[in-house]
């Protein structure tokens, strides 16, 4: 039957249960509806129901100084689609770990990757618990796959590995995702290590898919600015491309390098029509 399986380190770091299970005790779950989280609010953008009002009111605030926000959400979605379809299809890749998942929506990791190599493993992490609720209703995988769901922080890249060892094998070439997850990081430096941890963590003919906010719109980043100084969610920090591109020093930038998301290999019929935004990334194959 499929594997589907969720880990919380937060609580217990060893244990993994099956949704087929016998109903044992689930670890407390706490969502504060009181202050808004990137993921919500995120699913909001993309016209989903996964959020609460204050979710809805810190993601109009940003769309009243910058509507171009729809753009954004949109177009790296469909960046990340595009990146699992080339991870699977032309890398042969059959894991992935991907880490500040969000709510699931369309087009899911799992979803993409098991519709081209249906034995892919995903592992989820995010640290929102409304992430693990949805995700234990919604996340499904293949008979010959396995998705698991581990809730943790992306600045805990220690505590990721070892939950996500119970899934994935980092003896065999894996894709780490980070997709507009380190912005949440503040401290550059911290950010990089943290990339330089989990890919040291994967052998070589791993990949890692990333994208982030980009400084490139002076528009989104006074919106952005007025979202951290209103909302009182964790803040998030754009960065120039240049930066985005340090995060993958070290590695193997595959073409066409680091362009907005709606550049990354998007079908010559519509390249031209998709709008350039304020949000950059790539995929590198590590040496």
């Amino acid at each position: 039957m499929p594997r589907v399986s969720f880990v919380a380190p937060r609580y217990a770091r060893s244990v993994m249960t099956e949704t087929s299970g016998s109903g044992g005790e689930q670890p407390p779950r706490k969502i504060d509806s009181t202050v808004p989280h990137s993921a919500r609010v995120w699913n909001y953008l993309l016209g989903g129901k996964d959020n609460y009002a204050v979710d809805r009111q810190a993601g109009d605030a940003v769309l009243s100084v910058f509507p171009g926000m729809v753009d954004i959400t949109r177009q790296s979605r469909y960046m990340l689609a595009r990146a699992v379809e080339f991870l699977t299809a032309e890398a042969g890749i059959r894991q992935f770990l991907d880490i500040g998942t969000g709510l699931p929506t369309a087009d899911n990791t799992h979803e993409v990757a098991q519709r081209n190599a249906p034995d892919s493993k995903i592992v989820y992490v995010d640290n929102d618990p409304l992430v693990l609720v949805h995700a234990e209703a919604l996340l499904t995988s293949t008979p010959e796959g396995v998705t698991a769901y581990i809730e943790s922080d992306v600045r805990d890249p220690e505590a990721i590995l070892e939950a996500a060892a119970a899934t994935l094998d980092f003896s065999r070439p894996t894709a780490v995702m980070l997709m507009g997850i380190l912005g949440l990081v503040a401290d550059y430096d911290q950010a990089r290590s943290v990339v330089a941890r989990l890919m040291a963590a994967v052998p070589s003919g791993s990949y890692l898919a990333l994208y982030d906010g980009s400084t490139t719109d002076p528009a989104y980043v006074e919106a952005i600015a007025r979202y951290n100084a209103a909302s009182g969610a964790n803040p998030y920090t754009p960065r120039t491309p240049e930066q985005i591109g340090g995060y993958f020093d070290g590695l193997e930038l595959l073409d066409p390098g680091i362009v907005s998301v709606s550049r990354w290999r998007a079908p010559e019929t519509t390249w031209e029509h998709q709008p350039e935004v304020a949000c950059h990334g790539g995929v590198a194959r590590k040496p």
